[in-house]
């Protein structure tokens, strides 16, 4: 449950475009609050945000070293060379892999374009040994890497002395050093002047391919919109911001999941029961992207990546119904070790108080399963998680953050310590030797205790506005549509209604009774807003006396028979004398 709430206060400059906004939005005035508070500063900028168009996004040559690519690309087509697509076994790399292998299957014969996965516990992260042997094998001479590649200093560096070129098309937070390929599209790079900095691997990969087809007079961006339902997949499983370019891609990639996906993509959405709904960022989080990813965590990502370029539909519902076997089994592993986890966190108590992360091993846990089990260790405990195991001989793990907290920097401050690590703000992977997990443990926790907040170790939201029930009109309903898709930087809105009470109805649900279904009104009205308050029932009797408390809250919609029924997700109760 939250329990901090946070009132965002508007700078001056903020209260005047608000006061503008507000003659667009009259009856709405919560709207054009929300609207400055995702960016908006001008009265102009509304409809671009409301209402996304493809003409939005970036020149792909503005990034770094695009020209190369796409010269090195065309060369590599106009001579009929066999050309590699490689990616990480994610969802975020099975995505891209299948994007560009899908897109240049146009100009190029089979025969000559290869994709390769590598599989997680023999080859583990990034560019291996096995790949650069196997390019070598087949005649491959251009390697296209998705996904990761900006450590890959060594492994490139073999490639190229045995004739192979490498373009790499990466996200992740580059080094000083960079690996010799004859072009590296990231954003990230320092000296990169690209405009936006968010993009998913798949996302570096469209901007290719969109530079590709631009430099061959190939249409305008439109002509690659078929392509943005793998983009948004990445975008959401990846959980990268949901603004910028990323906003306009996955606006456009969720009408295309929605109306037309690829034979892959719909043959997923039918196993997990997604047919006749219309699917939302948190769709893809929680069961389409789950089920991609099942693949690489538990056999090959080869599989993901088969599904997603097939266009044989029987094909595909067989693959998918594999993966989704692979789904329920890394389940099973993720319930088990998650136990696992708490039972060691339970003994070692006292040594996590105040700001000090959790940092556990395990050398028996399953590799493929222990970023998730690092995520919901950071979700339930409020503090940066690393989560190891043994592999190949390292201890190997994942890490994952709190709001706020640079975790990829906290295990920089190590790396003398490390093997390998990479990633993102909020997620990294790294391995090192087993005897320097001690060592790791006790600088790691020491970063993080002299750099988080005091205020990034408790449950916190920020508060988008202070609203009443009659508020929440159809007018009000249709704008919140249009703030959609929600994610990383665009949250889904969190309002605060206030002196809330219950209408006689409110009861006690679940197994233990733990949550409490909620049916109140609040004093603009009479009308009855039903409500689900997961794991509050401490505040069920105040409730049913029928005193005053505030909520803080999401507004949730479903269909149900051409009808939309509203539930409020309540994320925070407040007893008035508590403040």
């Amino acid at each position: 449950m939250i329990s901090k709430w946070n009132y965002l206060p508007l700078t001056s400059q903020e209260q005047q475009i608000l006061r503008q906004l507000e003659q667009q939005f009259p009856n709405c005035p919560a709207i054009a609050r929300l609207l400055v508070m995702r960016g908006v500063k001008r009265p102009e900028d509304v409809k671009p945000f409301l209402s996304p168009s493809l003409s939005q996004l970036h020149d792909p040559f503005l990034m770094k070293d695009m020209d190369k690519a796409v010269d090195r690309l065309n060369r590599a087509l106009g001579a009929k060379e066999k050309i590699m697509i490689f990616g990480d076994y994610d969802v975020d790399g099975t995505t891209a892999v299948a994007l560009v292998y899908k897109y240049l299957q146009n100009f190029h014969s089979k025969s000559n374009l290869v994709y390769y996965i590598p599989t997680r516990d023999d080859e583990g992260y990034g560019i291996s040994q096995q790949c650069i042997d196997y390019a070598v094998e087949t005649g491959v001479s251009l390697v296209i890497v998705l996904d990761c590649g900006i450590k890959a200093i060594k492994e490139i560096t073999q490639g190229k002395e045995k004739g192979i070129d490498f373009i790499v098309c990466d996200h992740h937070v580059p080094d000083d050093e960079l690996p010799p390929a004859v072009a590296i599209l990231n954003p990230k790079q320092l000296d990169c002047p690209y405009p936006f900095k968010g993009l998913s691997g798949c996302g570096v990969g469209y901007k290719f391919m969109q530079a590709f087809a631009k430099s061959n007079g190939i249409g305008n961006v439109y002509e690659l919109e078929h392509l943005l339902d793998l983009v948004v997949v990445s975008i959401a499983a990846d959980i990268v911001p949901l603004i910028g370019e990323n906003r306009v891609m996955a606006y456009y990639g969720l009408k295309r999941l929605n109306n037309n996906p690829n034979v892959g993509l719909r043959s997923i959405i039918r196993l997990c029961g997604l047919n006749n709904k219309e699917l939302t960022i948190s769709d893809i989080i929680f069961k389409i992207g789950p089920r991609i990813n099942a693949s690489g965590r538990m056999e090959s990502g080869q599989e993901s990546v088969e599904l997603l370029v097939t266009r044989d539909s029987s094909h595909a519902y067989e693959i998918s119904k594999r993966i989704d076997k692979y789904n329920q089994e890394r389940k099973i592993l993720d319930a088990q070790i998650t136990v696992e986890a708490n039972e060691i966190i339970d003994r070692h108590k006292g040594k996590l108080d105040g700001k000090k992360p959790i940092v556990i091993y395990d050398r028996n846990w399953h590799k493929g399963v222990i970023g998730i089990v690092a995520s919901r260790l950071a979700e339930l405990y409020f503090k940066p998680s690393v989560v190891l195991t043994f592999s190949n001989g390292f201890a190997t793990g994942s890490s994952r953050s709190v709001r706020g907290f640079d975790v990829y920097a906290a295990i920089r401050s190590c790396r003398d310590l490390l093997e390998n690590f990479g990633g993102h703000t909020n997620a990294v992977g790294l391995t090192m030797k087993e005897e320097n997990i001690d060592e790791f443990r006790r600088r790691f926790t020491h970063y993080v205790e002299e750099h988080i907040g005091d205020e990034q170790v408790i449950p916190s939201a920020d508060i988008d506005a202070e609203i009443t029930f009659a508020q929440i009109n159809n007018e009000f309903l249709r704008a919140m549509r249009m703030l959609n898709p929600y994610g990383p930087d665009n949250q889904k809105p969190i309002f605060v209604t206030r002196n809330v009470k219950d209408s006689g109805t409110s009861k006690l649900v679940g197994r233990k009774l733990e949550h409490i279904k909620l049916e109140i009104v609040d004093g603009s009205s009479e009308r009855i807003m039903n409500g689900i308050a997961f794991g509050m029932a401490e505040y069920f009797d105040h409730i049913k006396q029928g005193k005053p408390f505030d909520i803080c809250y999401t507004i949730e919609e479903t269909r149900h028979r051409n009808s939309t029924m509203l539930q409020l997700q309540v994320k925070g109760i407040r007893i008035p004398d508590e403040e």
